[in-house]
């Protein structure tokens, strides 16, 4: 019975209390961090070009090389065709590793999912705690900073390894790392351009949760001791300037009748 309470008084909280305090973390926190991770950890894209020998032995060749998550390109293979007779293909790699901005971005977004999830059960579930005991939103609100932070930094790093992962990955750069579009025994063309639509969706939720997050704080903020003793300290002046301006129009009036007499 007392965890039924507890939770309808949970729920009473969430519906009453004010919408930013509880919403953007139930709702905008934690959809837009599934968001975040899952449009980069589902990446896969596809890049390639062709080469023709001059050579009539030799067919045209058409390499495509796949590539993802978490983008560690130096240890994708492909196999570059040769226009000699004496061997078939030589063995390349693409050129790169981008996978720690990328897993980052990644990992950030899990551990956000995983907080909002702890943080909407401590609201519905123990929020007389949460309320009562001044240390819980001290910490909420240091833990907001941080996620705050760390999204800023993990947006702009993988949309700067995302940059290199394009320049990577381009046909044109496929062909320039082929010898054997360098010489004039084969004629390389660009082949299946990669496709970066969902990689480049997934910078900007990073940047979308950064926003998010920063607005979280101020109302996280609220929550806290700070603000209360800030108030306090407000109305305390207050009320210390109001009695003495009070005594010093009553002895100006004073003043005035005595002047008058």
């Amino acid at each position: 019975m007392e965890s039924c309470y507890d939770t309808q008084a949970g729920l009473e909280l969430l519906a009453s209390s004010d919408p930013p305090t509880l919403l953007p973390k139930v709702l905008g926190l934690q959809l837009f961090a599934i968001f975040a991770f899952g449009s980069c950890g589902s990446y896969s894209g596809e890049t390639g070009a062709m080469v023709r020998c001059n050579n009539e032995a030799k067919d045209v060749s058409s390499i495509i090389v796949a590539f993802g998550y978490p983008f560690r390109l130096h240890r994708i293979q492909y196999e570059m065709p040769l226009c000699d007779e004496e061997s078939s293909s030589k063995t390349m790699h693409l050129m790169g590793d981008f996978s720690a901005p990328a897993e980052f971005f990644v990992t950030l977004g899990i551990f956000s999912f995983f907080y909002t999830m702890a943080a909407l059960v401590i609201y519905l579930r123990f929020h007389n705690l949460y309320t009562e005991n001044k240390r819980f939103p001290l910490v909420d609100f240091c833990v907001t900073v941080s996620f705050t932070f760390f999204w800023l930094v993990a947006a702009a790093a993988w949309g700067k390894g995302l940059t290199d992962v394009k320049g990577a990955t381009r046909p044109s750069s496929l062909t320039a790392a082929m010898s054997v579009c360098h010489g004039e025994e084969a004629v390389c063309s660009a082949g299946a351009t990669p496709s970066m639509g969902l990689a480049n969706i997934s910078v900007l939720f990073g940047f979308i949760n950064f926003f998010l997050w920063a607005g979280n704080c101020w109302f996280v903020f609220k929550e806290t001791p700070w603000h209360g003793q800030g108030q306090g300290q407000g109305q305390d002046q207050d009320q210390g300037q109001g009695p003495s301006q009070e005594s010093a129009a009553e002895q100006g009036a004073v003043e005035k009748q005595v002047h008058h007499v």
